[in-house]
């Protein structure tokens, strides 16, 4: 399936298909200039101007403002590329997608694969679609930088070295920071945050050398507001960001590679399976993406081979000013939020964090028919990670000093610790309803 190019995006009409028209129209210089020159040098125009004064003033304003914004971005696009230009060959280059087995990287692979470029796969999971024979996989547990560097040799020695690295794996646990262990911690940061440097560690040596390339980092809207339940996965994404904005300014100062290319790309909550049950209430604003929609937007970026900063929908783009807004009005944006994830039920691709994956994927001794949003738990401990548990679902609460005091039945915590990191004993299948 091509990229989609329709007036209006899959999603429909939402606040971002009117701010681009707004955009194109009466932000536009090339519109509003025609019609102050008519105003000012036609004696039709200077009559209307005489007799609608304010309307004259306005179509000046419109094309001040369209001016200045045409001008930052000219400049935004030439510093972000640092002033150079360089040449793409799609026939030769190579790109690389993590994360790409299925969702929205799966997309980008079909969508690179329709138009004949060479693409590699690094996934944990198997490939879930049938691919052509431009895809090449290689099954990867991206967490740790020796299983980068080991599929690396393979990649260079059967394919070629990529040329454009595309990070789109992540994860997301869902729990609150009380709930989360340090497994889903480690776990969450390995993907999101890490792995980012891992693929750039192993790749970005040859884009050096040659002066050409391209890294491509996928964040979030949770890089800029981080909401409840989604603490370790925001804290992830700010990371991927300031690795994206570290990387470019080295590039430039460090590597003397300035036409090595970096793009962010900001989505907002996506209709995949790792956010299922995630529900903002925001639909005309920041409407749900469909997986297809944030493809798209990527492709498009790489495509153009330059570097860029890509944010959809584009309303979300007013998120990223949330840090510098007053605690009076920041703290509650983030507080009101705690509602989008109340039925979260995302897919969790590895249950068991603390397990090192096979070549099929999954941990040998665990259990074939473990499902989604399942959790192994060793049986002899399953009583005090219950009561743990049930001690945060309380309704009842009292406040004891400024502190949120649950009124529950203590849990010691050694013994919780045993439960979840232990995997020596016997396991429970608990899965969510």
């Amino acid at each position: 399936m091509p990229i989609h190019q329709g007036l209006l995006p899959r999603e429909g009409f939402c606040a971002d298909v009117v701010v681009r028209l707004i955009r194109q129209t009466a932000l536009n210089p090339a519109l509003i200039l025609p019609l102050v020159l008519l105003a000012r040098l036609t004696k039709k125009g200077q009559d209307l101007s005489i007799l609608h004064p304010s309307a004259a003033q306005n179509l000046k304003t419109l094309l001040y403002l369209g001016l200045a914004r045409w001008a930052s971005g000219w400049l935004s696009e030439k510093t972000r590329n640092n002033w150079s230009d360089d040449k793409y060959d799609w026939e030769r280059e190579i790109v690389l997608v993590t994360g790409g087995a299925g969702g929205i990287g799966g997309r980008v692979v079909n969508l690179f694969s329709e138009m004949g470029v060479k693409v590699v796969v690094l996934d944990v999971q198997p490939m879930s679609f049938n691919t052509s024979a431009n895809v090449h996989y290689y099954q990867c547990d991206l967490r740790a930088p020796e299983n980068v560097e080991a599929v690396a040799e393979k990649i260079r020695a059967e394919v070629g070295h990529p040329t454009v690295v595309i990070n789109i794996a992540g994860v997301a646990r869902g729990k609150t920071i009380l709930e989360s262990q340090p497994s889903d911690i480690r776990f969450t940061f390995d993907v999101n945050a890490f792995a980012p440097f891992w693929t750039a560690k192993t790749f970005l040596p040859n884009m050096v050398e040659n002066n050409h390339g391209m890294i491509v980092t996928l964040t979030s809207y949770a890089s800029w507001l981080t909401i409840p339940n989604l603490v370790d996965y925001g804290a992830s994404k700010a990371a991927a960001l300031a690795f994206h904005e570290g990387l470019t300014a080295e590039l430039a100062t460090r590597y003397n590679a300035p036409k090595v290319r970096t793009v962010i790309v900001h989505p907002g909550p996506t209709n995949t399976a790792l956010f299922k049950g995630y529900y903002q209430n925001t639909d005309f604003l920041m409407p749900p993406l469909a997986p297809e929609t944030v493809a798209d937007a990527v492709v498009k970026q790489v495509l153009t081979g330059r570097s860029g900063t890509v944010i959809i929908p584009g309303t979300g783009s007013i998120l990223a000013a949330l840090r510098m807004q007053p605690d009076w009005y920041a703290i509650p944006v983030r507080a009101k939020a705690q509602s989008y994830m109340r039925n979260f039920s995302g897919r969790q691709v590895i249950e068991d964090v603390d397990a090192s994956y096979e070549k099929d994927g999954r941990k040998k001794d665990a259990a074939d028919n473990a499902g989604e949003s399942t959790v192994l738990l060793p049986n002899n401990h399953m009583t005090n990670v219950i009561a743990y548990r049930d001690m945060f679902s309380e309704k009842k609460r009292t406040r004891t000093r400024g502190y949120l005091q649950n009124s529950g039945p203590e849990v010691p915590k050694p013994e919780l610790t045993d439960a979840l990191y232990s995997m020596k004993d016997s396991t429970l299948l608990v899965t969510s309803g």
